[in-house]
């Protein structure tokens, strides 16, 4: 939080400076530029210019842009800035009139020449106005390039907090069914086989291990991500009949990166959800690849619209808001393809962990 407020306050006093040099150029610079002398007069009537420019500046930004641009008041905004023109221009003019400055302007680029007193009254600074509009259309665009960025920044913190009620609500479906479902199934099977048994109870106690302590992380190691799919795999066949298959590739080692955890799981239970059927032969094909930090995982299944087999009692969170969680995990290093046919559903999935 300290280093974000830093960053902020970095950000606008570059922001400031960037002004101010830039007001300095159009405001002093270039009268240097001239080659004659000019009066004390002008100099004060500029520094009085680059004060209230400053003070137009930062109220534009500060009030009238939050207060009525913002809020769609965008007449009233107008008004308000005219306004504020306005009375930059003719403050300016009686500044003028109060330091004699047309005549002093006179004298240095005419010497020698009667003045015209006529040429004490207002005029219409044309110079002035374009001045003034530019530091106005300026203090507007970073204003709202500004807002900008700060909407953008509480975005991407609602996002994130989407993802993590998005992962809380996938292992709270996992942990009510799933484990109990399972735990079941371990039940009745220490009356048979004691040792597959006591092996399945070694793989849930990893997977609530899993859930309950790396998914609090914002990423975890692919190897952690691999056991846990396996170990979900092998308990999900526990249940299954004689007519389902499941077929797995994958090679021997993987390279540890970093990944989210469980965002290949909904693909999974997806498979496990809509392709087993109890009454006819189904096959679920799972492979996973890995080439240099390209994670590629490939899942298809039967498709079956009432399987008659409850595999986890729940019903999934759902592959599009995986998407989602795709898109705002690994934005632009993805690729996700689907494929949905009347009899099979397929996914393929690149992901790139680096």
């Amino acid at each position: 939080m300290n280093s974000q407020l830093l960053g902020k306050k970095f950000r606008s006093f570059i922001t400031t400076l960037v002004i101010t040099t830039l007001w300095l150029s159009l405001i002093f610079l270039i009268p240097l530029t001239w080659n004659i002398t000019l009066p004390v007069q002008f100099w004060i009537k500029q520094v009085g210019f680059v004060l209230v420019l400053i003070v137009a500046y930062f109220i534009n930004a500060n009030l009238l842009v939050p207060k009525f641009l913002f809020k769609n008041k965008i007449y009233l905004y107008v008004f308000y800035l005219v306004l504020s023109v306005l009375i930059i221009l003719v403050l300016m003019q009686i500044v003028e009139i109060s330091l004699n400055l047309p005549e002093h302007l006179h004298k240095a680029f005419h010497p020698g020449k009667p003045f015209d007193p006529s040429k004490r009254s207002f005029r219409f600074d044309i110079i002035g106005l374009l001045i003034t509009l530019l530091v106005f259309g300026i203090s507007t665009t970073i204003r709202l390039v500004r807002k900008w960025q700060e909407d953008e920044e509480v975005r991407k913190d609602l996002e994130k907090q989407k993802i993590s009620s998005e992962l809380s609500f996938l292992k709270a479906q996992i942990n009510p069914h799933f484990f109990f479902n399972t735990l079941n199934n371990i039940y009745a099977l220490t009356s048979t086989n004691v040792g597959t048994a006591r092996e399945a109870i070694h793989k849930l106690s990893r997977m609530m291990r899993y859930v309950l302590y790396e998914t609090q992380k914002e990423k975890t190691l692919l190897s952690q991500e691999l056991a846990f799919l396996e170990d979900y795999i092998e308990l999900m066949k526990l249940r299954l009949t004689e007519k389902a298959i499941v077929k797995i590739e994958k090679p021997a080692s993987f390279q540890d990166e970093l990944i989210a955890p469980m965002i290949l799981l909904p693909f999974i239970e997806n498979a496990f959800k809509h392709g087993i059927s109890s009454k006819v032969e189904s096959t679920i094909f799972i492979s996973i690849k890995q080439e240099n930090n390209q994670l590629l995982l490939e899942v298809k299944n039967r498709k079956f619209k009432n399987s008659g087999l409850k595999l986890d009692g729940s019903s999934g969170i759902g592959l599009t808001n995986t998407k989602r969680r795709l898109d705002l995990l690994y934005p632009n290093k993805h690729k996700l393809k689907v494929t949905d046919s009347d009899d099979e559903f397929g996914i393929k999935l690149e992901i790139e962990l680096s």
